[in-house]
């Protein structure tokens, strides 16, 4: 399995990201924003982060542009979480895409979110042959997630 992880800077973690989980949560999606809330593998505590729900041929997934990152190692351990957006909350299970089946939800994806994740995707984008995508595909964790209810 791959470790690729791109840490996001100061201004995305303090700027960036408390912005848009604050307007989500006060009900405003910004490009499908939702709140993204996970069981930590070790504390059991809570843990939220903002993140773009992709819908692609009637099925919802998670897609993590930054690589293997805390929320994608929680994920696995938890098994699924809690998608907010204002008052509405969302109990899901996740399941992991293998890597070879992540190419059309990747160029979905980018597709979608190329403006806002694109950099760290390394220069591949939505147009990018199958075999770019393949190649990426190990950095990049998906998961299918089904709503409950």
């Amino acid at each position: 399995m791959s470790t690729h992880v791109r840490k996001p800077g100061w201004l995305t973690i303090n700027v960036f990201n408390r912005l848009v989980a604050w307007l989500t949560r006060r009900g405003i999606s910004v490009w499908g924003s939702r709140v993204l809330a996970v069981r930590g593998r070790k504390s059991g505590q809570w843990r939220t982060t903002p993140v773009n729900v992709l819908t692609l041929d009637g099925r919802q997934y998670l897609v993590a542009p930054r690589g293997h990152v805390q929320w994608t190692h929680n994920m696995r351990a938890a098994g699924g979480g809690e998608l907010h957006l204002g008052e509405r909350v969302d109990t899901f299970t996740a399941t992991e895409v293998a890597d070879h089946d992540k190419t059309p939800v990747l160029r979905a994806y980018l597709k979608r979110w190329k403006a806002e994740v694109g950099v760290f995707f390394n220069g591949v984008g939505p147009d990018s042959p199958d075999d770019q995508l393949r190649r990426i595909a190990p950095d990049h964790p998906v998961f299918e997630i089904t709503v409950a209810g």
